[in-house]
């Protein structure tokens, strides 16, 4: 069978080298799924409407005239366009799916069944197809209900969560429902590719952005569905941890933990205060926690006569637990300092950096074989492949 060219093939077959992905998907929590499956070896064909995927044209930013967005989770792709309501381009489509190991998708549930790619459209063309369903509230109840990760985030109490007590429910600062809904997919995903590979049979695998955000946050929903303990806005803070969170320094904010007694112990006499933790308000985590409005203030008195930098030097020196509160720009130089070579891009200086993969694998690693596809850049490519034999 041709294979699909790749403009940098890897020196080192991936886990899923010889499976082909037909990703229909689209935004964010398919093509996130679908990106980690090609980093591990997987050819993904991005099947796109002619006017591409939504995150291409969400920008600025934008790198190259592409928006980073966009950017951040195609790589690896081939890129064909092809308009599902055009008979030929549907023919086009169906010998994609008949061709895959796996098919993705996150439309909204009925509809891609109008458009003939439901699982048993596919599973038809292909008895032993892994076909894979991203929604946001699953195909029941919820079916009709738009799949946006901040939808998800109000829904299901993440934002109610976040913020200061006396202030408003707050998004997080990334899709981390989007996110986290992709990873668990691509597990999904493997898991079934192994099944296969045992009794030869396909499946469907179904996940949710609303489900998946119950099992992410499964400890808050534990608490509540065995005791009815509804968490409350905290700000930073633990609600079973103090101290556990952020202080201001003489120079900028810095996360200090003293989880237990020999770490608050260190903390003290760090901060010049040992006495502290022979002090009876604070002498148990229980008590700390208690007592956390007494103890805040003696903190942050103390924290407020060095800078953030120093502090965290000497804090690491006792050995505590301790991190600078930092920009993104600031967390890309420290994970840069640490040597875990956050950014790839190819020997070209013009090409696009991506992050990379934070998987590492001592046989099977993830590669970096092709900068993420101009809109329908590999059509002639994958034409050529579903006519050979």
């Amino acid at each position: 069978m041709t294979a699909l060219p790749s403009t940098a093939p890897s020196s080192t077959p991936g886990p899923l080298d010889g499976i082909v992905v037909a990703d229909f998907a689209r935004v964010l929590a398919g093509p996130y799924c679908t990106m980690l499956l090609a980093d591990l070896g997987a050819t993904v064909i991005k099947v796109e409407s002619p006017d591409g995927d939504d995150t291409r044209g969400w920008m600025p930013p934008a790198y190259k005239d592409q928006a980073s967005y966009y950017q951040a989770v195609n790589r690896n792709k081939h890129s064909i366009a092809l308009d599902l309501k055009d008979e030929d381009d549907r023919e086009t489509a169906r010998g994609i799916a008949a061709r895959a190991d796996v098919f993705v998708h996150n439309f909204k549930p009925g509809s891609i069944e109008r458009l003939g790619f439901g699982y048993d459209d596919v599973r038809a063309l292909n008895e032993s197809i892994i076909y894979a369903h991203i929604s946001g509230f699953g195909t029941k109840g919820g079916a009709e209900l738009p799949g946006y990760d901040v939808l998800v985030q109000g829904m299901a109490g993440l934002m109610d969560m976040n913020g200061s007590p006396d202030g408003p429910p707050v998004r997080s600062g990334i899709s981390l429902f989007d996110l986290s809904t992709g990873m668990m997919t691509a597990l999904g995903i493997t898991a079934a590719v192994r099944h296969r590979d045992l009794t030869g049979e396909g499946q469907l695998v179904e996940n949710n952005l609303m489900s998946n955000a119950v099992f992410t946050m499964l400890n808050q929903y534990q608490s509540t569905a065995t005791h009815g303990a509804v968490p409350t806005r905290a700000g930073d803070e633990h609600p079973s941890i103090y101290p556990y969170n952020a202080f201001p320094t003489g120079d900028g904010d810095l996360i200090v933990v003293g989880a237990n007694n020999g770490q608050f112990g260190r903390l003290s006499a760090a901060l010049g205060h040992p006495e502290w933790a022979d002090d009876e308000r604070f002498g148990s985590p229980e008590k700390r926690n208690r007592n956390r409005g007494e103890l805040r203030p003696l903190l942050e008195e103390a924290l407020s006569h060095k800078g953030r930098d120093e502090w965290f030097l000497l804090l690491r020196e006792a050995g505590l637990p301790c991190s600078p509160v930092q920009n993104v720009g600031e967390g890309l130089k420290t994970a840069q300092d640490l040597g875990l070579d956050p950014v790839w891009h190819t020997d070209d200086p013009d090409s696009v950096a991506t992050i990379r993969n934070s998987l590492t694998m001592s046989a099977t690693p993830p590669s970096y074989r092709k900068e993420p596809p101009k809109l329908g850049e590999d059509g002639d490519a994958i034409r050529a492949w579903l006519a050979s034999d």
